[in-house]
């Protein structure tokens, strides 16, 4: 765990207790606050009323990286298509023009220096997800040098507070994250870096980063959003993410009262129980809202056949014979 100390002799324990307090200052000023949630653990929570449509909270991502590297496909900086450059260093980030080169010229800087020491074989094992964790690393590294300026929804405590589920990772999967980490490190010798700590961060990506989406909803991108990230998932939510550029937002989809938990889906909410469930496998939980405890009705809806008779409006079952 990084977590800093808050002041002179602080202990880690006192320097992540003295983060809740500002994260939960910072989040009530925008009338919501993280609370324990029965059978879900924490979740974010209105501390006022939201219409909908509203913005109930927006982040930009503390890290986030292109899905297709070596091809140029969007931006690096804002996800931008068109009009890319490549640098012409490390040859592997894309920029729209020079405001979003010089936006991202910080990171980059230590990013173009660690990818241009590598061989053109160490280049090709450069997946979007290695790249993530490279610039997690690397903005974690300037925020504590005070490099690039933090807050307590923008700071490294709140993606060490993440959920990594590391127990329940399979054998083979915890093989992969500790040869990815240990790629990361060749990839930045010059820090020290917690090999153990690296792998489970690779087990926060897989059940707490987001797709960066177009306006059509085709994916540009991965990114992480740690204050988003505590927003707990329902198959009936009241809210939805949506994406302007890189930015995250998160809209209510109805009215929402004071002291409701503020809920989106993770996962296509058109399809089955089953299915539903089987796609949030990965999430390490299984779904109890309402819509998952009583919705066998809707379940033979959407499983089912229209009759060959024009004139009758029933549906068939798959397995009605």
């Amino acid at each position: 765990a990084s977590g800093e100390a808050a002041s002179g002799g602080a202990s880690p324990r006192q320097g992540m207790a003295a983060w809740a307090e500002q994260l939960q200052r910072e989040l009530a000023g925008r009338g919501l606050a993280v609370a324990s949630v029965p059978g879900k653990g924490r979740g974010l929570v209105a501390a006022r009323s939201f219409f909908p449509g509203e913005v109930i909270i927006c982040q930009e991502p503390y890290a986030s990286t292109p899905n297709r590297i070596s091809v140029g496909s969007s931006c690096d900086h804002c996800f931008a298509s068109g009009n890319l450059r490549k640098c012409s260093v490390c040859r592997v980030a894309w920029y729209c023009g020079s405001v979003c080169q010089k936006e991202e010229w910080k990171l980059h800087q230590l990013e173009c220096q660690a990818i241009s020491a590598l061989t053109e074989e160490r280049k090709k094992m450069l997946t979007p997800t290695i790249r993530l964790m490279v610039k997690l690393i690397l903005r974690r590294k300037l925020q504590s040098e005070k490099a690039i300026p933090s807050s307590a929804t923008d700071n490294y405590d709140l993606v060490d507070a993440l959920e990594s589920h590391i127990s329940k990772v399979d054998d083979n999967q915890l093989v992969l994250y500790a040869q990815m980490a240990n790629l990361v490190q060749l990839i930045l010798p010059s820090i020290e870096l917690d090999l153990k700590e690296i792998a489970h961060t690779f087990s926060k990506f897989a059940c707490n980063a987001h797709t960066i989406c177009d306006p059509e909803l085709r994916p540009l991108g991965t990114g992480l959003f740690p204050a988003i990230s505590i927003i707990n998932h329902s198959c009936v939510p009241n809210a939805v993410l949506l994406f302007e550029g890189r930015t995250a937002y998160v809209r209510a989809l109805q009215p929402l009262s004071s002291n409701t938990e503020v809920s989106i889906s993770y996962i296509e909410t058109a399809a089955t129980t089953l299915k539903r469930h089987n796609d949030l496998k990965q999430y390490f939980f299984t779904c109890t809202c309402p819509r998952c405890i009583k919705d066998s009705e809707e379940d033979a809806l959407l499983e089912g056949y229209r009759c060959k008779d024009q004139k009758c409006d029933g549906f068939l079952l798959p397995d009605s014979g």
